[in-house]
């Protein structure tokens, strides 16, 4: 009988890792305290729920993200594959319909043979393979579990998520779509400012009064998530090269480009409901009512989500996890996700697709592999296994692979690392008939 796969935590990270062992005729067990226990941050009882945002940023490949996603394309990921299926208007970006791209994942994992069990881990299970895929809201059992297994304190970093509002809310006589430049049609909501009100919105912003729950003192931000009221506060002008930059928008009420904008992107196919970009938060609800009501366009938003806070962990991956993500102490026990330090949806999903191909070929006498550094996986698995004294979360960034002298180094950093994945891919590291399964309906 064919060695089952037990994997810790049904987010992105894990349910890659499920499907790629599954989708290579291997057996997975997915444990998942969802629906019994949620965390704070999440409300869905379906698998790979999206917190923060809905986005999985710029499909450009001159872009980091971008570049990483047509690798995770040629490596065959469940992730890319349900993001275009759940895909809403984003412009460039690859932004999705949540529930539906949760749904998606969740119903080709049932579909394809998964074995699911809705309960906390509390200790660590004794089977081998085994994948750690808990995320950075890991519970509170399992994480002393992790923190016996590790023999060390776990790092910890804080992070925050953004509010989202009704579309029928928001007013039209004040706001109006485009995408910056005019790129990608007019996928988002503008609301835009005055020097007046931008003054007005800045000086309500950071003097609001924030949440103070317990186990958030010494607070120690990711910078990607840094709430908005904590940017602010650096100065007066911080948010408009930021989150609040006007730069390639143009009012059509006054042919100008406005002082600062705040853009509103799509959350949902139905098109009813809007995430605000860039404004984690963790304000108290009053305040948020109060400050994002000063928003032109939004004096009357109503809230389908407000912005909140929560603990993000991770381990200390230098020290203890392999390039295959194999941790030191223990061989056939893999690390996937945020936990190990990779920072964003796709990072932690591709993190996931090469535990569970790892974890396959472990389980099947195989040894693990590891994309070039050429490649962004590959780079990004470097980052986070590479010896460092303060070792620190990492998003994918063109500055993670070797670097090429001349013009058009970006675009041709992004050539060779396809080139390299795509021999790599036919070299035999990952076989073929990965696509034996279709697409279930959304």
């Amino acid at each position: 009988m064919k060695k089952e796969i037990v994997i810790i935590g049904g987010g992105l990270a894990g349910s890659e890792a499920a499907y790629q062992i599954l989708q290579r005729g291997g057996r997975a067990r997915i444990i998942e305290m969802k629906p019994i226990r949620f965390s704070p941050a999440h409300a869905l009882p379906t698998f790979a729920e999206l917190v923060c945002s809905n986005s999985l940023k710029s499909d450009s490949i001159e872009n980091a993200s971008g570049l990483l996603k047509e690798e995770m394309r040629l490596m065959s990921s469940l992730t890319v594959r349900a993001a275009e299926a759940t895909r809403v208007p984003a412009g460039k970006t690859l932004a999705v319909d949540r529930i539906a791209f949760s749904r998606f994942i969740t119903e080709e994992l049932e579909r394809m043979g998964a074995t699911i069990e809705r309960e906390e881990a509390v200790s660590m299970p004794d089977a081998r393979p085994l994948i750690i895929a808990t995320g950075p809201l890991t519970s509170d059992a399992f994480a002393v579990a992790v923190s016996g297994l590790i023999g060390r304190e776990r790092l910890f970093f804080h992070d925050a998520v953004a509010p989202i509002v009704y579309k029928d809310s928001i007013d039209f006589e004040k706001a109006f779509r485009a995408s910056r430049y005019g790129k990608g049609g007019d996928d988002y909501i503008n609301c835009p400012f005055t020097e007046g009100e931008y003054e007005r919105f800045y000086s309500a912003l950071t003097t609001a009064e924030g949440f103070a729950g317990h186990g958030f003192e010494g607070l120690n931000y990711f910078e990607g998530c840094m709430p908005i009221e904590e940017l602010a506060r650096r100065g007066p002008k911080t948010l408009l090269f930021g989150p609040m930059r006007p730069v390639g928008l143009s009012d059509p009420r006054t042919g100008e480009r406005p002082f600062a904008v705040v853009q509103l992107r799509r959350e949902n196919l139905e098109d009813t409901i809007y995430n605000i970009v860039g404004f984690q938060t963790r304000m108290t609800i009053p305040e948020q009512k109060r400050v994002l009501r000063l928003i032109p366009g939004l004096q009357n938003a109503e809230f389908a989500r407000f912005g909140k806070l929560h603990r993000n962990s991770y381990i200390d991956s230098p020290a203890l996890l392999h390039k295959s993500l194999q941790f030191k102490g223990d061989g056939g026990i893999f690390f996937a996700g945020q936990m190990t330090g990779v920072e964003g949806y796709v990072e932690s999903a591709v993190s996931g697709l090469l535990a569970g191909v790892n974890a396959w070929r472990l389980a099947n006498g195989m040894e693990p592999v590891v994309p070039p550094p050429t490649t962004m996986t590959g780079a990004l698995l470097a980052h986070i296994t590479a010896p460092s004294k303060d070792f620190q979360p990492m998003n994918a960034n063109m500055g993670l692979l070797p670097e090429i002298q001349g013009k058009d180094r970006r675009e041709r950093q992004a050539e060779r690392a396809l080139n390299d994945m795509k021999a790599w891919v036919l070299a035999g590291s990952l076989p073929d008939g990965q696509n034996s399964y279709p697409a279930p309906e959304v």
